[in-house]
C-alpha cells in the first residue's frame, strides 16, 4: 500500500511538509496546495515558494494544478519541469463555490465534453506523468459513470477518487458504492481519498477493497499526525513528538512571516485541526482562537501540552 498526503490550502505548504517529513515521514507522495494559473502565465510568489526545490529537499512532492484551460495547464507544466518535477496532479475535486462558479475543480465535472477535449489536448502534448484528483460528480453521483469513461480514454498516472459530489463539500458520507464500481471499471490505477480519520476507518476500507493500491489521507492526518504510524502498527502517541512537530511548524512561520497576526492566523489554522486530538480541549481551543499576541500563544501551547492528554478515540484499535 502507498500512502499520500492530501493538499489543504493554507495548511499543508512547504513549512508544514518539511516538519511532517522530519518527525513522521512514511509518506510516499505529498501533493501541494493547488497552483491556479492565469493569463499572466506567471506563478505567484506564494506558489513559487511552495514548489522551489530548495524548499522540498528529500520530500516526494507532486504539484497540483487547478485550471480548465489546457494551455495554462501545459504552460505551468513547462515551468514545473524546469524546476525538476516529473509528475503533476490535476485538481478536479475542489468544491469551493468561487472555484466551481468558474467551472474549475469539481465544477469542471459538469462539462464532460470540454473535460474530454481538455484531456485530449493535454495528453497529445504532455511529457510528464499526470494524475487526477476527482470527485464523483457536481450535482449527482449518477454522473460518475460518464466521467470515468472520459478518464479511461487517457493514460493517467493515477486516478485519486474522493467519493463525494461537489454539493456535499465535506458533509454526508462518502459514496462507497460508487467508489467500489469505479475501482472495478477504471483502466487507470486508483487511489482512495475521503474520511480516513482512524485505524478502524482504514481497516474497513482496505478489508472491503483488497485490490486497492494507494490511500490518500488528508484531514485525518492533519488532525492526528501519527495516524499513519497507527495504521502501520504503532499505537503510541508521543506528546513530546507532537510538541516538537508543532514547534518546527511554528518556527518556520516565525522565520518566513513578518507580521505577528499572520503567524497567529497560520497557527490557528493548524490548531483548528490538531486540537481535536486532545481530550478536554474546549477551553484551550477557545484560548487559541482568542489570542492576539505570540507571547500569549506560546504560553497557551506550553500549558496545553502539559495539561491535556490525547483523546483515546484517536488511538489504534485492535
Amino acid at each position: 500500500m502507498k500512502y499520500y498526503f492530501a493538499p489543504l490550502q493554507g495548511v499543508t505548504g512547504y513549512i508544514y511538509r518539511n516538519a511532517y517529513q522530519t518527525y513522521f515521514a512514511q509518506i510516499d507522495k505529498y501533493f501541494t496546495p493547488f497552483i491556479s494559473p492565469t493569463s499572466s502565465k506567471s506563478l505567484t510568489t506564494r506558489e513559487l515558494k511552495d514548489i522551489l526545490p530548495e524548499h522540498n529537499e528529500g520530500i516526494p512532492v507532486i504539484p497540483q494544478i487547478l485550471t480548465n484551460n489546457a494551455e495554462y495547464f501545459l504552460d505551468t507544466i513547462d515551468k514545473l519541469t524546469q524546476l525538476g518535477y516529473h509528475e503533476v496532479n490535476l485538481n478536479l475535486g475542489c468544491p469551493s463555490g468561487t472555484v466551481v462558479s468558474k467551472n474549475k475543480g469539481s465544477g469542471f465535472l459538469a462539462q464532460r465534453q470540454k473535460l474530454d477535449e481538455f484531456l485530449e489536448e493535454v495528453f497529445s502534448r504532455v511529457s510528464v506523468k499526470v494524475s487526477i484528483k476527482t470527485r464523483i460528480g457536481k450535482d449527482s453521483p449518477e454522473e460518475f459513470p460518464e466521467i470515468i469513461e472520459v478518464y479511461n480514454k487517457y493514460p493517467l498516472e493515477e486516478l485519486i477518487i474522493h467519493p463525494r459530489i461537489q454539493k456535499d463539500f465535506y458533509g454526508n458520507t462518502p459514496n462507497m458504492e460508487v467508489f467500489t464500481a469505479a475501482l472495478a471499471s477504471s483502466r487507470n490505477p486508483v487511489c482512495y481519498n475521503g474520511d480516513i480519520f482512524t485505524f478502524e476507518d482504514y481497516k474497513n476500507l482496505t478489508e472491503k477493497h483488497t485490490n486497492l493500491g494507494a490511500v490518500m489521507l488528508g484531514r485525518g492526518l492533519i488532525t492526528n499526525p501519527v495516524l499513519l504510524g497507527q495504521i502501520k502498527g504503532n499505537p503510541i502517541v508521543d506528546k513530546k513528538l507532537l510538541k516538537s512537530f508543532h514547534d518546527e511548524v511554528y518556527k518556520g512561520y516565525r522565520e518566513t512571516i513578518s507580521e505577528e497576526r499572520n503567524v497567529l492566523f497560520k497557527m490557528k489554522e493548524f490548531w483548528f485541526y490538531m486540537i481535536n486530538l486532545f481530550a478536554d480541549r474546549e477551553k484551550y481551543a477557545k484560548k487559541i482562537r482568542k489570542t492576539d499576541r505570540l507571547s500569549d500563544y506560546e504560553a497557551i501551547i506550553s500549558r496545553l501540552f502539559q495539561e491535556l492528554e490525547v483523546d483515546e478515540m484517536h488511538l489504534l484499535k485492535h
